[in-house]
């Protein structure tokens, strides 16, 4: 009989418990292993941030200083540029980066596998790496997150992220960062900064030769960057286009055209020409904010032909004078009157050799410039430009005070003493309105720096800054308004954001408008008839003051006319004396050489109180004056003659 045949039982259950055991330990073995393996490549791997991070994650800090027409004056730190959109660049510059990088951008998902194989077997036949297969987004998550190894990590987590990626942005929204992030050398990140620094021009302004130049740099930039004017980047160039033809972006033509191009690059500008305004930029922002962005655009407030002017005026000053008269160093500043916006500053002769800014923060003696402050304080007290007082030798509590060359002059008016800068008149007038008056009153014009209630500083003696010393003269060129100045009008990312705008400030009366222009008609006279003649230009009422201090160490005009007020200081950083070189001659000339250039295309207006003194005489103070002055004359006849 036969005996019907066993079914089989289960192939397990046929190997038998070894069997099992030997099979169990090798899943484990995988597990384990390809958990390792999993947590080698992916466990530290960052993590996709929010949207809006994107644009600001993991940039050096960065400030980029433009004008008021948007232009760029320098860049601090890499260049990023502003943000650019698809929508407003031309097709061939957005296509000249596709066809370089990655033509199959709208096809794949993050990472092209037809581009991979591709790769390899170029690189195969070739025996070295020729042609590479990152794709844009790769690019784009290497250079946000990962670092440039080549490492079989990286490459995994560049295509684990890259995939990510493409889940949570669009492909419009990718290519949109790419060329807003992506390093094309130099210090210019983005195609915005890249278009600037080559070539000197918008991104919408690009060439098809030159969009074609610019993406071939990705691959290399640094390289690439640095040989961006040899046959070598004509030849990557030449590959972009032929690239682009390949994949019908262009024609055949195009691409001939654009390779035969001359391409002009565009110069560095150094930081030279307006390095301490921008270090002095700097300072003002940690003051507007308490934390900066490390990206920053910050709109300045100066207008680069006048700051060019300024510089022009003291180099050229020094150039032609100061090696005869040893003076070394000198500075500039221009306010607008109306608004306290600061539009040019001249910290030093050369910023690349010194960053010290003499504008702002060098504290020398103003010499007789200090008196604009003794006269309006005078001129509060109840005094007249035509007040008189005599003009002679005086001892106050021990201090001698001496005119410059010896002379004295008698019975003067105010405004005939500030305008020929007569010592002792000053010192006098100081001496019986009280010298707390004058400090208090330079104080409230704008003077922060100490002062001392001591008689001597009726003619300068404390130290003070050329930045307080304008703006003490800018209340006057208000009409007694409080100055203001500023340099910052406004600060953004380079996204367009806002973080700043300067608010609408008015300005509070700080002095009266009659003494004002009672100080305008006696600082006028400073520049017609007195010790600034040589400020004068153009047909422009023009009210200042000269000052030199003691040894001829400083030598200082200041002044200004209905639309600006500006200093100019000149010396030496280390207080030597020059050769008895006065703010009437140096100081006054490069201030009206720079103020020319400022009041370009002006009409000449007149300065509100700019006349004759005689005009604020009545008949009987002229009559008392000429009878001081005969008096004076007799008395003086008769110490000629040896009379008693």
């Amino acid at each position: 009989m036969e005996t019907a045949p066993k079914r089989p039982g289960s192939l397990l259950a046929q190997w038998g418990p070894p069997a099992l055991k030997i099979i169990g330990t090798g899943l484990a073995t995988v597990i384990v292993t390809f958990s390792l393996l999993w947590n080698t490549m992916f466990a530290q791997m960052p993590a996709l941030p929010d949207k809006a991070s994107l644009w600001t994650l993991n940039r050096a800090p960065a400030v980029e200083f433009i004008d008021a027409r948007g232009e760029t004056i320098a860049v601090r730190g890499p260049r990023y540029g502003r943000a650019v959109t698809l929508a407003g660049l031309p097709k061939h510059v957005v296509d000249a980066f596709i066809g370089a990088e990655d033509k199959r951008f709208r096809e794949h998902t993050g990472v092209d596998m037809w581009a991979i194989v591709r790769a390899m077997l170029a690189n195969v036949r070739a025996g070295r790496t020729v042609e590479g297969a990152s794709t844009i987004t790769q690019q784009l998550v290497k250079n946000l997150f990962l670092t440039p190894d080549q490492t079989l990590k990286r490459k995994a987590q560049e295509a684990r992220l890259a995939g990510d990626l493409e889940r949570m942005l669009t492909k419009d929204e990718i290519l949109e960062l790419y060329l807003n992030r992506i390093y094309l050398g130099a210090g210019a990140y983005g195609l915005d900064a890249a278009a600037h620094t080559y070539f000197g021009k918008a991104p919408k302004d690009l060439s098809l030769a030159e969009s074609a130049m610019l993406a071939s740099f990705p691959k290399a930039p640094s390289r690439f960057a640095q040989q961006a004017e040899t046959a070598r980047a004509k030849d990557r160039q030449a590959y972009v286009l032929d690239q682009m033809v390949e994949a019908a972006m262009i024609t055949r033509a195009q691409a001939d055209e654009a390779k035969v191009q001359t391409l002009v690059f565009a110069k560095d500008q150094p930081d030279s020409f307006s390095g301490h305004a921008l270090d002095y930029a700097i300072e003002r922002v940690h003051e507007i904010m308490a934390n900066p962005p490390p990206d920053m655009v910050i709109k300045l407030s100066l207008d680069l032909k006048v700051q060019a002017a300024a510089q022009k005026a003291v180099e050229s000053g020094l150039a032609t004078m100061g090696k005869d008269r040893k003076a070394s160093e000198g500075a500039a500043l221009v306010v607008d009157n109306e608004t306290g916006a600061i539009r040019a500053m001249v910290g030093g002769r050369d910023y690349l050799k010194s960053q010290f800014n003499r504008a702002t923060q060098a504290r020398r003696q103003p010499g007789s410039s200090f008196k604009m402050f003794v006269y309006a304080a005078a001129l509060e007290d109840g005094m007249t430009p035509g007040t008189v007082r005599f003009d002679m030798p005086v001892t106050i509590k021990n201090w001698r005070p001496r005119n410059y060359g010896g002379e004295y002059m008698g019975a003067v008016t105010l405004s005939y003493a500030l305008a020929e800068s007569l010592n002792t008149v000053a010192a006098q007038i100081g001496d019986e309105i009280g010298i707390e008056k004058v400090t208090a009153l330079a104080h409230e014009f704008g003077v922060r720096s100490d002062l001392h209630n001591f008689p001597s500083i009726t003619l300068g003696s404390d130290e003070v800054t050329l930045m307080e010393m304008t703006t003490g003269f800018g209340v006057l060129a208000k009409g007694g308004l409080q100055m203001s100045p500023y340099i910052i009008e406004e600060i953004t990312n380079s996204k367009g954001d806002r973080l700043y705008s300067r608010p609408a400030v008015s300005a509070p009366r700080i002095y009266p408008e009659n003494l004002a222009a009672d100080m305008n008609a006696m600082l006028s006279r400073v520049v017609v008839a007195g010790t600034g003649g040589a400020a004068q230009f153009g047909g422009w009422d023009i009210a200042g003051k000269t000052g030199t201090s003691q040894e001829w160490r400083d030598a200082w005009f200041l002044g200004y006319t209905t639309r600006y007020v500006g200093g100019v200081w000149v010396g030496n950083d280390d207080d030597k004396p020059m050769a008895r070189i006065t703010g009437g001659e140096m100081s006054a000339r490069i201030w009206a050489d720079m103020m020319k250039v400022a009041h370009e295309g002006i009409t000449p207006e007149p300065l509100p109180g700019a006349k004759g003194v005689e005009d604020y005489m009545s008949p009987e103070d002229l009559e008392r004056l000429n009878f001081y002055q005969r008096m004076s004359s007799a008395f003086g006849a008769v110490a000629a003659r040896g009379g008693g």
